[in-house]
Order: structure tokens, then sequence, then C-alpha cells
């Protein structure tokens, strides 16, 4: 009985907020049109890999993981910083670490694999048929986010989501997914900024 009335209770309060969100949704701000952005620098996360190339030394260049506390560990560099930088910035830190045992080191420093720092990644919640955490790209839209988790389910309320742009001051806009996919209303696609949080409601009628 205790359990029926609890689960009861459940249902109700998210029914209240359900409804609380669309309609919190609705006099959301549009989020702003794709527009030319500033030149992105990737900056390193855990979980990344990078390709490190010592000039002349072929001992010293490997392919090496960023480990989850941002270090990374290489020969003769050891537990060096990586995160939140970019891959020129990380060359220059590796080749002061290398020049106090060789001359004149020259280092080059490609990232192979894409995580970046937490604070960077998309996060996708909500009525998506996948929902998860992306990695930031330069110039990625909310197609491209839409694509990379399968669309949205068939409860979901596309034009009532909301984005949460955390590099905003946590400010919210409105997005109209359905329109986007469902409609292929180009208009309604918008450029993702580092950190955004997608949040897509279910549709409750």
């Amino acid at each position: 009985m205790q359990t029926r009335l609890f689960s009861r209770t459940i249902g109700v309060v998210i029914a209240i907020f359900g409804t609380i969100l669309v309609s919190g949704c609705s006099s959301l701000p549009q989020a702003p049109a794709l527009a030319a952005s500033p030149d992105y620098k990737y900056v390193i996360g855990p979980g990344d890999t990078v390709s490190i190339v010592v000039w002349r030394n072929p001992e010293l260049s490997m392919v090496v993981p960023v480990r989850p506390d941002g270090k990374i560990a290489a020969p003769l560099v050891e537990d060096l910083p990586a995160i939140g930088k970019d891959a020129t910035t990380l060359a220059r830190d590796i080749e002061k670490a290398l020049s106090k045992v060789i001359r004149d080191p020259v280092v080059t420093v490609v990232v192979t694999n894409f995580v970046g720092p937490y604070s960077e990644q998309i996060r996708v919640v909500g009525e998506a048929t996948r929902p998860q955490v992306l990695s930031y790209k330069q110039k990625m839209t909310l197609l491209d986010v839409m694509i990379a988790v399968g669309g949205i389910t068939d409860f979901a309320d596309g034009n009532s989501a909301s984005l949460l742009r955390t590099g905003d001051g946590n400010k919210q806009y409105r997005v109209r997914i359905k329109d986007l996919i469902k409609r292929g209303d180009v208009s309604a696609n918008v450029e993702m900024k580092p950190g955004d949080v997608l949040i897509i409601p279910q549709s409750w009628f």
C-alpha cells in the first residue's frame, strides 16, 4: 500500500514539474542564430590522447593518454600537467622540461583522441534517443548534436526544449528541435557553445 502511494506521489510530482518546465520554456528567449564565431582553440582534457613528436629524437616520440588527474607521463617528462592547455602550449612546456637533459628540443603535439575538459563538454538530457555527453567541436551546431544523439523520442516536446548556456552566466534559451529535425526548418539551427546543456522535456499532451 505504501509503495503504491509513494509511486502515485512521485508520478504527480513529475507531472507537475514537467508542466512547469514546458510552460517555462515557452517564455524563454530564442537561442542566438548561427553567426561567425572567433577561432576556437581546443583545450586538452582528461581522457584525451596526445601524440608527442620530438624532432631528431624518435626514442622520445610517443602517443600518451591524459590521465584522469589531467597529467601526462612520457620519457624524461613525468607528471606534466596537460589539462586546460592547447597543443601548442603543451609542446612548449614539454620543450622546457626536455631542455634540462637535451639541447634545444623541438616538440610538436597533436591531439589524436578528443574528450575535452569537463567544463566544455556538451550534455544532452531528457527525451533524446541516446542522452549523452559529447565533446565540443568548433562550429558545432544543434543539428550536429541531434544527429549524434539519434534525434528525439516519440514522447519528446522538441519545440519546448531549452539550452542552458553555462559559459553565458547560465542563461537559458528556447530551441525548436522539432521544427529543425522533423520539418527541416534550418532557421531553428543554432550554434553550440562549450559547456552547453540541452534539455529536452517530455510532452504531456
